[in-house]
């Protein structure tokens, strides 16, 4: 990733995009590893009982073999009876201590990967929620959804039980070989050719293991952001009859990531069966060495049982071992797509000497563009050389059809994002210089897209200012002439509005709306189509209520309807990113040029529609 590059004298800095396919990070890296474990230091108790746990339980497996094998080799060959007691005494108790220690080794696993699971998701959530509004154009809602869900888990997998399981399989083996070399060097000299053999059967492995099981990774994301949208956007897929054309693009999403699956699944299963046919090899070895020695009287029958036991809960492992190096390859692919999502540095930010906007209550905000040239994409500038001032309290209607550049300056206004060129000031201060967040606290928005969260509907409205009481979310809806609409509803203020909204007519949800923001009291308003979805006889009722929402108020508004922006003090006429016409409604009617033209246009269109008591649009 290239520097990050400071702009003018403020200090912001902007950064460049993260692709979401960058491959800098490589599945089992040592980093990713390193920098999962530090999560676990929040149960650093649990974690440094629970390593205890697994190096016990990592030796007592080959203990208890190693135990069985001296009670054969020892008491059972010489019948002496008493000792077989004695011996299957220590054994059972040996085998009850490693059940005991078994059980709080799986029950701090559980808890453990639970915490690491939880720090996770936590700080995927509070990065997501710094990242600008370009970041959600980029990134599609089911990405999120996956590295949150499916990848977290997997995540949890390589916590509680790959990275555990795998030490007890190596310690186990380890102990194995340390009491096999102890008790005959030369068979263990057998054992040990196997490690190069080992080694490379697994590195051939491992590159094809890695690639398959990322790619398998990348295509679940796939098939979540699909199904993820596919079911925001319901309503349009049933609308223009899309059900097929999107049921056969899911199944060929579906279709890919089952390919990748069968082929790690196939490449697994090559692996597994020569890891274990490596050591039913090298244990007909040791048959055949150990039975060979025994004959010519170097090795006794005893120390052969006793090394062929613990052979096999050295070689036991190896099919483990491999089932696990797998789940690994999944949780390390998990972990890289997880970090690079909380890696991900937002395009800007604050800049660090940027100082909050200070709190005038009663007071609208100054908002002054300065040849103001703005791009989604740098570029290709959407705004070109947008100059006005909006002084406190003015309200500014912005009117041109669809392209025209009224949302691209509304997200200006509220710090969305940045100029491209230019500057923007609120309050004789450049936006770069003030934070965001005192920003919006200053900032009351009404959407035609109105967005409503679950809960009651006194909630919704107390979002802007969660420490009001009841009595002034109602005041909030009295002065808006709305307090008998909401008071209706099946529990009045109480009522559950269902996910987005969707308990609510589109008009109700824009009444909680307009009470929201009058509820946060704010120096500036934005209103984009907040009327639109409400029928006329309740924006008739509505426009004395905006009337005192607006007052001493700076606002922005985006609307086509003329009662609206009659009452503008300034109207704004925009053109493919450029201000064609400024005045007043009465003024640009009276100059005959662009708005005029709108005007007549659209007049003729209500007048035609509509009863002439309707509100017009323009």
């Amino acid at each position: 990733m290239s520097a990050a590059t400071p702009t003018k004298s403020t200090g912001l800095v902007i950064r460049p995009r993260d692709d979401e396919d960058d491959e800098s990070l490589k599945p089992l890296e040592w980093g990713l590893i390193r920098r999962l474990w530090g999560y676990t230091a929040a149960e650093r108790r649990k974690r440094n009982i629970l390593i205890l746990l697994t190096v016990f339980r990592a030796a007592q497996l080959p203990a208890l073999v190693w135990l069985a094998a001296l009670i054969i080799k020892g008491p059972i060959t010489a019948h002496d009876v008493p000792g077989i007691f004695v011996g299957v005494a220590a054994y059972a108790a040996l085998a009850l201590m490693t059940d005991g220690m078994f059980h709080f080794r799986q029950r701090y696993a559980l808890e453990l990967g639970e915490s690491v699971v939880s720090q996770l998701r936590s700080q995927i959530f509070q990065r997501v929620q710094r990242q600008p509004m370009s970041f959600f154009h980029r990134v599609k809602l089911g990405r999120i959804i996956s590295r949150a869900t499916s990848d977290v888990e997997s995540l949890r997998v390589g916590i509680q039980d790959v990275l555990f399981v795998s030490v007890i399989q190596f310690g186990g083996m380890v102990f194995a070989a340390i009491v096999m070399a102890w008790s005959d060097w030369q068979m263990f000299l057998v054992v040990a050719a196997m490690a190069p053999v080992l080694w490379l059967i697994n590195n051939h492995f491992r590159l094809q293991l890695s690639r398959l099981s990322r790619a398998s990774s990348d295509s679940f994301s796939r098939v979540t952001a699909t199904l993820a949208e596919s079911v925001s956007g319901m309503r349009v897929t049933q609308g223009f009859v899309r059900q097929e054309m999107n049921l056969g693009l899911f199944r060929s999403l579906l279709a890919d990531h089952a390919r990748f699956n069968v082929a790690l699944a196939r490449t697994s299963a090559k692996l597994t069966p020569l890891l274990e046919l490596n050591s039913q090899f090298f244990i007909a070895i040791l048959l055949l060495f150990g039975g060979w020695r025994v004959f010519h009287g170097d090795m006794s029958v005893g120390g052969l049982i006793t090394f062929f036991l613990l052979s096999n809960q050295f070689f036991a492992p190896i099919t483990n071992i491999g089932t696990q190096y797998n789940q690994a390859l999944v949780a390390m692919a998990g972990a890289e797509r997880v970090f690079r999502l909380i890696d991900a540095v937002p395009d800007w930010e604050d800049a660090a000497e940027a100082k909050p906007l200070p709190a005038k209550p009663g007071e609208g905000m100054r908002v002054e563009f300065r040849h103001v040239t703005f791009g989604y994409d740098p570029a290709q500038p959407v705004l070109h050389d947008i100059s006005f001032t909006a002084e406190p309290g003015q309200s500014i209607a912005l009117v041109g059809h669809t392209g025209s550049g009224k949302s691209s300056i509304i997200n200006l206004v509220s710090k969305f994002y940045l100029p491209t060129k230019g500057e923007l000031l609120i309050d004789g201060r450049e936006v770069r210089t003030l934070t965001s967040e005192s920003l919006h606290r200053q900032t009351g928005m009404v959407h035609q897209q109105n967005f409503l969260f679950s809960g009651t509907v006194l909630d919704n409205i107390r979002l802007g200012r969660p420490e009001a009481s009841d009595e002034e979310v109602r005041a909030a809806a009295r002065e808006l002439d709305c307090l008998d609409l909401l008071e209706a509803l099946p529990r009045g203020l109480l009522t559950e509005v269902g996910e987005r909204g969707a308990g609510l007519s589109v008009g109700q949800r824009q009444v909680i709306c307009f009470a929201r923001a009058l509820l946060a009291d704010p120096r500036l308003v934005i209103l984009d189509e907040a009327t639109s979805s409400i029928d006329a006889l309740t924006e008739a009722r509505l426009q004395a209520a905006l009337v005192r929402l607006l007052r001493g108020r700076t606002s922005f508004i985006v609307a086509h309807r003329l009662s609206t922006i009659r009452t503008a003090d300034r109207v704004i006429v925009l053109d493919q990113g450029c201000i064609q016409e400024m005045g007043t409604h009465t003024e640009l009617v009276a100059q005959g040029g662009r708005y005029a033209s709108l005007y007549r246009q659209f007049v003729q269109v209500d007048d035609r529609g509509t009863d002439g008591d309707a509100p017009r649009r323009i």
